[in-house]
């Protein structure tokens, strides 16, 4: 564990909203790690830059839209989650030993949190294994969503996008991992119920599609929006009496993912008291 003073940041843009830094000074201040984690608004123009320049007092980042992808061509080397999805929302800073000049080096390192996100929230809700999903959105965090269904069992999956040309990276990610993906416009909901409809359209979206009565109260809705929320989307779910998934708990989850990258270098390495520090990020978001 690196116990000396570090300075980390969410970058995007809008990131007015989001709750990160209430997250991550949670888990900080649990470990009793004198950490400073702020946010950045920044688009992909400047991201770059803003990678390059950081000193050797930085630990890491968090990227939310639209840098998840922008910052592929930035990274050293990259988790095979980052290489799977195309995505990358956690961004390492390792130092290694000096150059021939005698200067510092460091490996600018990649990770998706996001799949882990999403697999437990929908692990902690009862979802255990969802055949049939609808998913909503064709962006970096739909391949998250794919990637973590497919874990759980999904074996068919529709995607409902604005842009359906653009799915199509999606619909080989699926052909990867022996999911049958078939892509439609948004507002094609009808003819059938899907175990789960899986929303990464963002949360001020006013517009949601029109689902038949039959998805609202059979399916699960598991929305990865939770600022403003709940969402538009969500809103209709819960009128009809229908379960939503709060995208609050895959970025819980997910950021207790990037806590354990910062401090141990590993999404898998198990934190010091876990369980007390998750508790701590829970509570500062409650």
């Amino acid at each position: 564990m690196s116990s000396g003073a570090a300075r980390l940041a969410v970058l995007g843009q809008p990131i007015a909203h989001s709750k990160s830094p209430l997250l991550h000074s949670a888990a900080y201040a649990a470990l009793g790690l004198d950490w400073r984690y702020d946010r950045v608004e920044l688009s992909g123009e400047g991201l770059e830059h803003f990678i390059r320049s950081r000193d050797s007092g930085w630990r890491g980042l968090s990227l939310t839209m639209p840098l998840k992808r922008d910052v592929l061509p930035l990274l050293d080397a990259s988790d095979p989650l980052v290489s799977l999805t195309g995505a990358a929302n956690t961004v390492l800073f390792e130092p290694g030993a000096a150059d021939s000049d005698g200067l510092p080096t460091r490996t600018v390192r990649g990770f998706n949190t996001d799949v882990y996100g999403v697999s437990q929230a929908l692990k902690v809700a009862g979802v255990g294994k969802p055949r049939l999903v609808h998913v909503l959105g064709a962006g970096a965090t739909a391949a998250s969503i794919i990637v973590a269904v497919g874990e759980l069992g999904a074996r068919s999956i529709v995607i409902l996008a604005r842009t359906p040309a653009k799915a199509a990276p999606l619909v080989e990610l699926g052909e990867s991992l022996g999911i049958d993906v078939t892509v439609r416009p948004l507002d094609e909901t009808g003819g059938e119920v899907p175990d789960l409809v899986a929303s990464a359209l963002p949360g001020h979206v006013e517009h949601a599609p029109r689902f038949p009565i039959e998805v609202y109260t059979g399916s699960v809705l598991f929305d990865v929006a939770y600022d403003p929320w709940p969402s538009a989307l969500a809103t209709t779910w819960l009128e009809h009496g229908g379960t939503v998934v709060s995208g609050l708990e895959m970025l819980l989850h997910q950021a207790l993912a990037q806590v354990r990258i910062f401090v141990t270098g590993s999404p898998v390495t198990v934190l010091p008291d876990e369980d007390a520090v998750f508790a701590a990020m829970r509570g500062a978001v409650a």
